[in-house]
């Protein structure tokens, strides 16, 4: 009877302070609590630990929990749950995998109270598996909770499917999708994701195809799959049918059909998920914005890129530096310095990302002190050691200024391996300023960088001819001839109609190549002072259609 009143008091104090332990208890009031709890000698109540863990879980102080939960002697399931589960949240991976151990110790059926995993102890160890991308660890778990009876679990099969996805292991991802008790939509979407993923786009459209029930999830994945594999034109179409079948898009599938439009030029479409965003109350999201940006920047749009940035109600760095980016690619350097300036007095920290569209911006307009100064200003006022993009950009504007020795000694100094884009860009620069010994130079590196690359031998080739070196110029062609090269033709691509229409140099399988030629050939003549004539051929034309 004694025995008895004392658990009923301490189930009674335990029932005293669990009001007192809600769930948005801040930090510094549960250690308020905590000392009450200690004083109570209650410091061993798995029930009153567990509610505790969950608090600190939800506030992020993961050593605080680490604190309490030690302090157990014998911790319940509840309690290791709460604590693999603060663990997978902070992603500290390892530790709940120690966690998941000492719960399988203290399970031992020969134990006292032996303690078990449950359905809930099982999708966050799982997690933790993907996220240390340790698939024969994660195989082992799989095997543990078909031992433990939750193999039919949901929760815990979509978990499984995502962690061998994460581990890129595609096969087994498959066979656990095909043994599955019960698929729902995010078992879909983790394949056709893990799919996109690998670049097996394909496959993933068949699986899209294939999905019973789709959701802005789905449709978001597809998208966002084409763009990140560079198939634009797809990306669209999905976008598009997404809304014919009634699907309304969220900022995020905006986010992930933007880089397509900026790829394809497609302004109009862009200017309608601009008018979306707004209708809808999406602007205040600064992701968005820096997207819509990025958008009108690519496609020519500057003014309105700039006008957006002006209206944004937060900015981040790479708002600053994706408009600094923009103006720096359509010739306003000057514009962009000043920007630099306004982000510096806003006090936000420039990037990586920051620097490449300012030195950009200094190549392009042959601002070479400016352009040094703010190289050096990256390592010295910031931290930052240049990357090769920087490195690339100071190459071009040390050459473009007629400086190709010293331009030279920068590559020959840099930390890190030139690559063939820094060789061309010196090699170009040699073209303009006719230095033939460093283009030789230049070209020997690019011949083992590129071999095939037709470029580089008619950018030599130009040189040789600008230098009257015809013995040259013959030697380029007879390489060319001899390897079965050819130069890569240049390509445009034209918005016409919400289509985006690709254009290529000497493409004449288009259906409306005559009509292009012919329309070509009118303005030649415009511009050689025909106009009459060609005011006169516009209006018979116009009359034939």
């Amino acid at each position: 009877m004694a025995g008895k009143m004392v658990v009923l008091t301490i189930r009674g104090l335990e029932d005293m302070f669990a009001p007192l332990l809600q769930k948005w208890v801040g930090i510094v009031r549960l250690k308020k609590v905590h000392a009450q709890i200690v004083k109570f000698s209650l410091a061993q109540s798995s029930f009153l630990m567990t509610k505790m863990v969950d608090i600190c879980d939800k506030n992020g102080e993961i050593e605080y929990a680490t604190l309490l939960f030690k302090q157990v002697v014998e911790p319940n399931s509840y309690l290791y749950n709460a604590m693999i589960r603060a663990y997978t949240h902070s992603h500290l991976y390892i530790s709940t995998i120690n966690v998941y151990k000492q719960m399988l110790r203290d399970g031992d059926p020969q134990g006292k109270d032996p303690i078990f995993p449950d359905k809930f102890t099982y999708p966050f160890v799982i997690k933790s598996c993907g996220g240390l991308l340790c698939l024969d660890l994660g195989k082992q778990v799989h095997v543990h909770a078909c031992k433990f009876g939750w193999k039919s679990n949901t929760v815990i099969e979509n978990s499984l499917l995502d962690m061998y996805i994460r581990c890129d292991n595609l096969s087994d991802a498959h066979k656990m999708f095909e043994e599955m008790s019960g698929r729902d939509v995010i078992s879909w979407n983790s394949l056709i994701t893990g799919h996109i993923k690998l670049g097996q786009v394909r496959r993933a459209r068949a699986m899209f195809e294939e999905m019973p029930e789709k959701t802005i999830v789905t449709w978001t994945a597809m998208i966002s799959g084409y763009t990140r594999n560079g198939f634009d034109a797809e990306a669209l179409d999905v976008f598009r049918r997404m809304q014919m079948e009634g699907v309304e898009p969220d900022w995020v599938s905006l986010i992930a059909v933007l880089p397509a439009c900026a790829q394809l030029g497609a302004l109009e479409l862009g200017k309608w998920i601009h008018f979306y965003a707004e209708k809808n109350g999406f602007l205040h999201i600064t992701c968005l914005c820096n997207s819509l940006i990025e958008m009108y920047a690519k496609c020519g749009s500057v003014s309105q890129a700039w006008q957006l940035f002006d209206e944004m109600l937060e900015r981040d760095v790479i708002s600053w530096s994706t408009m600094i980016g923009g103006l720096a690619n359509h010739g306003k350097a000057r514009e962009a310095i000043v920007l630099f300036q306004e982000m510096q007095r806003a006090k936000v920290e420039p990037n990586e990302i920051t620097f490449v569209g300012l030195l950009s911006a200094c190549t392009h307009a042959g601002f070479l002190d400016e352009g040094l100064k703010y190289f050096d200003s990256m390592r010295k006022d910031y931290n930052i050691e240049p990357g090769i993009e920087h490195y690339g950009c100071l190459v071009d504007l040390l050459g473009r200024a007629g400086h190709i020795d010293r331009a030279l000694e920068t590559i020959k100094n840099m930390p890190m391996e030139p690559d063939s884009a820094i060789w061309g860009s010196l090699l170009s620069c040699c073209r303009t300023h006719s230095d033939l010994e460093v283009a030789v130079i230049a070209m020997e590196q690019l011949l083992e960088l590129e071999p095939d690359d037709a470029g580089n031998f008619v950018l030599l080739s130009n040189i040789y001819a600008k230098l009257g070196r015809w013995n040259g110029v013959s030697r380029m062609r007879k390489l060319m001839r001899s390897k079965s090269m050819k130069k890569t033709p240049g390509g445009s691509v034209i918005e016409v109609n919400n289509v985006a229409e690709k254009f290529t140099s000497g493409d004449r399988c288009n259906p409306y190549t005559e009509v292009i030629y012919w329309i070509l050939e009118l303005l030649a003549l415009h511009q050689s002072g025909y106009g009459n004539v060609l005011e006169t051929l516009l209006e018979d034309a116009s009359e034939s259609i």
